[in-house]
């Protein structure tokens, strides 16, 4: 999964005092969200790759021996072989390694927590940041804004056969991404005053009219540019398999043969790592 960058570390402690030179790595994220990247080579600059040193540059995380700072100036005067991507071609981008990707998912996540609470939704005044811990403080009203963190469920709902070659798994596609050719499991946010196993015997209710049974918890992983940290986890069918789909958010929902599950492109999601474990028919049971 994206998390999965062995012998590679992330280190997100929190050091406000951290002085940026120019071997410190840099990352800038425009007006649409895209993050600016190298054409070619290693994808993040150098602070001594800007042309203009920037005028708010504020520390991240590390990511081994480098220093990652976001550069919160809305322009940034940059070489002429850049360019801005979406994180989703980024993600796409041949040769850019996995670290790299969760680097940006990372930064993405905070990036935006900054950008959002420029002002206290308190109160309306400009915020600034603590000295002691990663937080947005208001200096009027005393209002505290930590990173937000979004609980969401990843379920792989699994219907018995008489034999595990016979076992069939209900796999989606999200409406507008049907022509797609992988699938996707049923996801979904926990709603307040919800447990995770709540939200799921919730969300496949709605999504595909299914009762489910013998909810149990997998894995979980950080998925930065939704605010996410997604809980895994598979269950088995109870009662009927009949569908009754939302198409309101879904257009496909069907039951498939572990021959017949198509997986995703990379291995870098919780999601693709279930449907494989499926797939393979190495499930936990």
């Amino acid at each position: 999964m994206i998390q999965d960058i062995y012998p590679h570390k992330l280190k997100n402690t929190y050091n406000p005092g951290l002085v940026p030179d120019g071997n410190s790595l840099v990352i800038h994220f425009d007006n649409e969200g895209r993050i600016l990247v190298k054409n070619e080579g290693k994808p993040f600059l150098r602070l001594s790759d800007i042309k203009t040193m920037p005028e708010r540059l504020t520390y991240l995380f590390s990511m081994d021996e480098d220093n990652i700072f976001l550069i919160e100036d809305d322009n940034v005067d940059v070489p002429s072989d850049t360019t801005y991507m979406k994180i989703r071609d980024f993600r796409k981008k041949e040769a850019v390694p996995k670290k790299s990707i969760f680097e940006a998912f990372t930064a993405k996540q905070l990036g935006t927590w900054y950008q959002n609470n420029r002002y206290c939704g308190k109160c309306g005044s400009k915020t600034g940041r603590s000295d002691i811990e990663r937080a947005i403080t208001c200096p009027q009203c005393g209002n505290i804004i930590y990173p937000r963190v979004v609980p969401a469920v990843i379920v792989a709902v699994v219907k018995k056969g008489e034999n595990r070659s016979d076992d069939k798994i209900i796999l989606t596609k999200y409406k507008g991404r049907q022509d797609v050719p992988y699938y996707a499991l049923i996801a979904g946010f926990t709603e307040i005053g919800e447990t995770f196993e709540e939200t799921v015997a919730r969300e496949v209710k709605e999504e595909t009219g299914l009762l489910v049974k013998n909810i149990r918890y997998y894995k979980s992983q950080p998925w930065g540019v939704a605010d996410d940290i997604l809980a895994g986890f598979f269950c088995e069918l109870d009662g009927s398999d009949e569908i009754k789909m939302d198409d309101g958010e879904l257009a496909v929902a069907e039951w498939l043969t572990r021959e017949q599950v198509v997986l995703q492109p990379d291995s870098l999601s919780l999601t693709n790592e279930m449907m494989s474990l499926f797939k393979e028919g190495n499930e936990p049971i």
